[in-house]
Formats: structure tokens, C-alpha cells, sequence
């Protein structure tokens, strides 16, 4: 299988100029993008605009951009706009992933976990910055939700209201009136240390997921 190496070698360098959107969050490419050399800035743009509302990070070149979602064969996590005029070479999606199946198990093994970590980071920072209190609410307890045994779909609130409002990135006091904006919306019921999930559908389309 070809090495990395030889994979950029056989792909041209391509100039992009200031202001190119490299990269488009949520949008799956066959393409991976290696950055020779320019400033990539990284973030969450705006509705309806190629300028980053959100900056999250950057990557100065050489590096790969986004390889996370490359490993994982998923969408990417982020939108990318090039800074400055920025030199980059397009490998294809196979071939990078046949350069990873040429590594040994244990190397793949440590590189879908760093990759998984990563991921995890940027959607959770993404979700801080892109939604409101409620949506991350319905979010965190999508993720959470288990069914019992009568098909029941609930969540057990094991933590303290601090705690998880620390790992949503708002106050104690802004979950509290999260949550109770959910249940006067008929999302999610009960009280105490059970939360009933009444509406999937509807916490589905307020957490965008």
C-alpha cells in the first residue's frame, strides 16, 4: 500500500487564495486536504456566509486538515477559511484510507482513538457556540436517554445540576429554566431525578440532530 508520502507526491499542489472556503461543516468529502504551507483559520460560520462567525482554532502548513473526520469517514466537524494565500494538495478519500490499512493494527487501533477524542472536543465546543441553552439541553439528554423495559425512554440524573451544567457550558441556574421550558413544551416530564423523554422527535429537531 502507498506510504503518505508518496500519495502527496502524486497529487499537485494547489494554490487557494485568501478567503477560500476549504473546508464546509456537516458536508461529507471524498477529498483530504493537506495544507503545504499558508494559515488556515478554523471555526463555525455564519447562516448564509463564507466568513467565520465562531473562530475555534487554525493550522499553519504543513499539516492535515480535518483528519479526524478523515479517519472516521465522517462529515467535517468544523468550516475552514483560508487566511493568507495557502498551498494545499487533494488526496482522495481511498487513498488515504489505504495508507492507514498499510499501518499496523496497533497504530490504526491509537490512531481512530485520538481521532474519536478529537471529535468528541469539537462537536462539544461546536455545541456550545452554535446552540442556545435548550438545545444542548435536549442534546445532552438525547445522549443519555435509556428505555426500560416497557419502552419507556428516560434519563437518570446522577450528577448534581453543576456538574452538568458544567459539561453544557452554561450556569446551574440556565439549566434549571432549561429544563423547565422543556417540560411547559411538553419535550420531557417527570421531576427529581428521573426525566421522561415524552417528545424524541422534538428534542431531536431543537438539538439539530
Amino acid at each position: 500500500m502507498p506510504a503518505i508520502q508518496t500519495i502527496l507526491v502524486n497529487h499537485p499542489s494547489e494554490a487557494a487564495a485568501p478567503g477560500a472556503v476549504l473546508l464546509r461543516r456537516a458536508v461529507h468529502s471524498d477529498i483530504v486536504l493537506f495544507i503545504e504551507s499558508g494559515h488556515v483559520a478554523i471555526g463555525v460560520m455564519g447562516v448564509g456566509s463564507d466568513l467565520l462567525e465562531h473562530q475555534l482554532g487554525f493550522l499553519q502548513g504543513p499539516g492535515w486538515l480535518e483528519p479526524a473526520a478523515a479517519v472516521l469517514n465522517l462529515p467535517s466537524a468544523v468550516d475552514a477559511v483560508a487566511q493568507t494565500e495557502v498551498s494545499v494538495r487533494r488526496v482522495p478519500l481511498v487513498e488515504f484510507h489505504a495508507s492507514l490499512h498499510a499501518c499496523e493494527a496497533s497504530v490504526q487501533a491509537v490512531l481512530a482513538d485520538v481521532a474519536k477524542a478529537h471529535r468528541q472536543q469539537a462537536d462539544l465546543a461546536i455545541s456550545r457556540l452554535a446552540k442556545d441553552a435548550e438545545a444542548r439541553c435536549a442534546e445532552w439528554l438525547l445522549g443519555q436517554a435509556r428505555s426500560n423495559d416497557k419502552g419507556v425512554c428516560s434519563v437518570q440524573l446522577q450528577q448534581r445540576k453543576r456538574a452538568i451544567a458544567a459539561q453544557l457550558g452554561i450556569a446551574p441556574e440556565t439549566l434549571s429554566r432549561a429544563l423547565r421550558h422543556l417540560r411547559e413544551r411538553s419535550f420531557i416530564s417527570g421531576s427529581g431525578r428521573v426525566v421522561n423523554l415524552v417528545d424524541i422527535n422534538g428534542l431531536r429537531s431543537l438539538a439539530g440532530v
